[in-house]
């Protein structure tokens, strides 16, 4: 059930977002009785957001797919990296989500559909989020995004309620050629005929900016990981050294503590000895004395 219940979400959010509430529920109703009724019945509609990601997905979803591996790959590259190389792959990273949020405005204005500069924001956090962090990258692929999403990148991302279900996690979204035609397209707004190659040129350009920095990022993590390896034998090295060193030492120290005992007991014999001597020489002037008495003048 669950897969046919996917199948179902996945025709439903690939709708215009006016069509999505009344076709939801033609379906949940022609399939009263069973037990994908219920299910259906309760799948939300999409933000304005999300449904213009979910668009973005369906019909760029090459383009979106190869961001994300650039995104996994940056991922990866920068721990090893600097301060200085850190805020430039930020500011390639945003520049690649700028030029990818702007063709996804220009996709939901060719559908008849004005995104405002609050809801771009929306888009370019969710597109952020996607590169920063891997579950975000995956919710993103779905197509079925409900809501939003944001990431610092730091810790995991709370994504219930933002997917339409919690399988659409490793879903990834059906592709389609043309964009769902609106339910009330707004008959003032011009599209520009030349957004859509502009916005793909401007996304490319970034993209291939950023892969330039994730290729000198990661020569510079390899750099580090070969003085990480050299540091770690080096330091192996000398921690047996010093273990080597502690161990003369410890036998220095008992060999010392053995002298100062030896040492000892020696001046108490020549304490004793000093003794001794002292009472030979008293005796021995003590006769010359009384030699010299006995002695003719």
């Amino acid at each position: 059930m669950a897969d046919e219940l996917l199948d179902i979400a996945d025709e439903l959010y690939a709708l215009a977002l006016p069509d999505f509430t009344p076709a939801r529920d033609a379906r949940a109703k022609s399939l009263k009785g069973t037990d994908l009724a219920a299910p259906v019945k309760a799948l939300k509609k999409p933000s304005l957001a999300a449904w213009v990601v979910n668009l973005l997905v369906r019909r760029e979803g090459d383009q979106v797919e190869r961001i994300l591996e650039v995104g996994a790959s940056l991922r990866e590259a920068q721990a090893a990296m600097s301060g200085d190389d850190l805020r430039a792959l930020t500011r390639q990273r945003r520049q690649v989500t700028a030029a990818i949020t702007q063709q996804a405005r220009s996709l939901a204005s060719a559908a008849g559909v004005k995104v405002t500069p609050a809801v771009g924001d929306q888009v370019e956090a969710t597109l952020t989020a996607a590169m920063l962090d891997e579950r975000c990258a995956e919710a993103v692929r779905s197509g079925l995004l409900v809501t939003a999403l944001s990431s610092t990148g730091v810790g995991e991302t709370d994504l219930s309620g933002a997917v339409a279900l919690p399988e659409a996690l490793g879903f990834t979204a059906s592709q389609v050629e043309e964009a769902p035609p609106a339910g009330r397209p707004e008959l003032h707004v011009v599209p520009d005929p030349e957004a859509d190659a502009k916005a793909l040129a401007a996304a490319r350009e970034a993209l291939d900016a950023a892969e330039e920095e994730l290729g000198e990022a990661q020569s510079a993590y390899d750099d580090a990981a070969g003085d990480v390896e050299r540091l770690e034998a080096r330091s192996m090295q000398v921690q047996a050294e010093i273990d080597e060193l502690k161990r003369k030492l410890a036998e220095l120290e008992q060999t010392s503590e053995e002298v100062d005992e030896e040492l000892e007991g020696a001046e108490e014999t020549k304490s004793e000895a000093q003794d001794a001597l002292d009472e030979a020489t008293k005796a021995r002037d003590k006769v010359a004395k009384r030699l010299d008495r006995l002695q003719p003048d």
